[in-house]
């Protein structure tokens, strides 16, 4: 006959081990409510009036709900000097961050797949002073920068940003392209040649349909980093041409005494809806390929 005694020990032991789930959870509410807690209140005064907003403070609960900071935003708020909102800037933005981080992205794969399975002598040398550009701040960069774009004729233009961000994500590209390519495993790249198959017939059929993976966490990483960027945005351009991110900086500079919180906070959203976007819909992809990358 089964014995069902009371085991103090195990039940202490138990106990324990729920306090302290309970404690770590505890921690980690705590601080996701104190990182959260500045995009709900934007979040809340972007629907909220302004003079609900002037009595009650930033930081209240809303009393009424209202999209004209919204509308205003998107189509009639002043920003750097022209009253047309923020749309032409988020425009800016999406025609330099997308062929920016496909570019980019493309040549990395071609180059870590170059540097991981056709080496030659200095490859590592290289891989190595590519692979530098990713502990040098962006500051270092802007003179010679400004040279090249005013001698190609590129200034105060979305395309020179074009050019200037996918040079500059190439380091990020190759390096995780590279340490990804390097685990698969050589003897397919032999069998292939055995075959006859060359460069470009070994990428296509056997590199790219291994490379969803790390593929994916290249896009998410470069289209966030691009979007976000606002030091080359400010400094390259001005006025229509400038991203999303260097208008908003003008906005909040606008000259004026009043500050229309429920404008500027429904811009603020505006220009962060697609890195947000991404994190909600492809976070669990970009950790997956980190993941996948590492163990493979």
């Amino acid at each position: 006959m089964a014995d069902f005694s009371y085991d103090p020990l195990a039940t202490s032991g138990s106990w324990k081990r729920s306090r302290a789930k309970i404690g770590v959870y505890a921690i980690l509410v705590l601080f996701a409510a104190y990182y959260l807690l500045p995009l709900v209140v934007i979040i809340l005064n972007s629907f909220r009036d302004l003079p609900e907003i002037a009595q009650n403070g930033l930081i209240a609960l809303p009393r009424s709900f209202n999209l004209k900071g919204w509308y205003d935003a998107w189509n009639t708020y002043c920003v750097g000097g022209t009253c047309e909102g923020v749309k032409g800037n988020f425009f800016n933005s999406l025609r330099m961050a997308i062929p920016a981080t496909i570019i980019s992205t493309a040549i990395g794969a071609i180059n870590g797949y170059i540097l991981s399975k056709w080496r030659f002598p200095g490859s590592e040398w290289i891989f190595a002073g590519m692979t530098l550009g990713v502990f040098m701040p962006g500051q270092i960069a802007l003179l010679p920068w400004a040279y090249i774009l005013g001698t190609i004729g590129l200034t105060n233009s979305t395309y020179g940003l074009i050019l200037v961000h996918t040079v500059q994500g190439l380091s990020f590209t190759t390096l995780f392209c590279r340490n990804y390519y390097v685990n698969v495993p050589d003897e397919l790249i032999k069998a292939a040649r055995i075959d006859g198959a060359g460069f470009w017939r070994i990428f296509r059929k056997i590199i790219l349909p291994l490379s969803p993976p790390i593929l994916i966490v290249t896009v998410i990483w470069q289209f966030t980093g691009i979007w976000n960027e606002f030091l080359y945005g400010v400094v390259f351009t001005s006025g229509r041409e400038q991203p999303i991110t260097s208008a908003l900086v003008a906005l909040t500079m606008n000259g004026t005494n009043v500050r229309e919180y429920d404008v500027m906070s429904a811009a603020v959203l505006i220009g962060a809806l697609p890195p947000l976007l991404i994190y909600f819909f492809g976070g669990r992809y970009f950790v997956r390929g980190l993941t996948q990358g590492a163990i493979k």
